[in-house]
Order: C-alpha cells, then sequence, then structure tokens
C-alpha cells in the first residue's frame, strides 16, 4: 500500500498544501492516477461545507453553477467527478500542466507509475508569461 502526496504547484510561484491519499496498487497509469485523485477531491468538495475552499482542480464548470445556484442560497453546486476527468485528461494533453512522480516527468496518460510508501506527485500548472 502506498500513502501517495498530492501537490499543486505553478510556474509562478503558487504552491497548495500537500494531501495524501491511501492507493493500495503499486502501479497505476497516470490517467487511474488522475481518476483516483479527481473521486477524492469530488467526494470532500460534496461533503465540506458550502464556505470552505475547493481544491483547484475540482471546480464547477459554469453550467453546473447555473443549474445548481447560487452557492449562498442553495448547498454547494453538484459537481460531476466524469466531466472533471474530461477537463484533466484535456488540460495535460494541452500542456495546461505536467506530472512529476518524486523527481520524474511522467509524459503520457497511459504510461504507468510506480507507488511506494511515500510518493510524492506534483502537479505543475503551466502558467504563460506576460508579454511572451
Amino acid at each position: 500500500m502506498a500513502m501517495v502526496t498530492f501537490v499543486d504547484e505553478s510556474t509562478a510561484g503558487a504552491r497548495t498544501p500537500a494531501w495524501a491519499l491511501r492507493i493500495f496498487e503499486e502501479r497505476l497509469t497516470l490517467r487511474e492516477l488522475i481518476r483516483r485523485r479527481i473521486h477524492q477531491e469530488v467526494a470532500e468538495y460534496h461533503a465540506a461545507e458550502a464556505s470552505a475552499p475547493a481544491r483547484p482542480l475540482v471546480t464547477p464548470t459554469s453550467t453546473e453553477r447555473a443549474l445548481n445556484g447560487d452557492r449562498t442560497v442553495r448547498p454547494r453546486p453538484r459537481v460531476d467527478p466524469e466531466r472533471q476527468i474530461a477537463l484533466a485528461e484535456e488540460a495535460f494533453g494541452r500542456n495546461g500542466f505536467v506530472v512529476l512522480v518524486g523527481d520524474r516527468q511522467v509524459e503520457n496518460l497511459d504510461d504507468e507509475v510506480d507507488l511506494r510508501r511515500d510518493t510524492e506527485v506534483t502537479f505543475l500548472k503551466l502558467v504563460a508569461l506576460v508579454g511572451g
């Protein structure tokens, strides 16, 4: 069993607090690792109070917000995990972010990664430079 720690960073220097997820397999594809991360985030998002901040990869789409109304009046909008997974895979495909497992960059969603007891997975969001 691996305890995988997820960290979100950006090339602008922002870093979110790390959080961990238990994974029982020793090897997974990057695609499956992203799926598990998003399913966990969506579950936590739905269970949290409306005032609690959401993690960066899980945000309701404008359609989900419109269909579910204003969060100050109603409970948080429902987020579709499958839609979020599709958006994450699309963003990865267009180099919106890169993924580092330990110190190794994973370049394809179907590449397998080794998960050890204390694996750190960094999602590095690529931010365009101003003027270039």
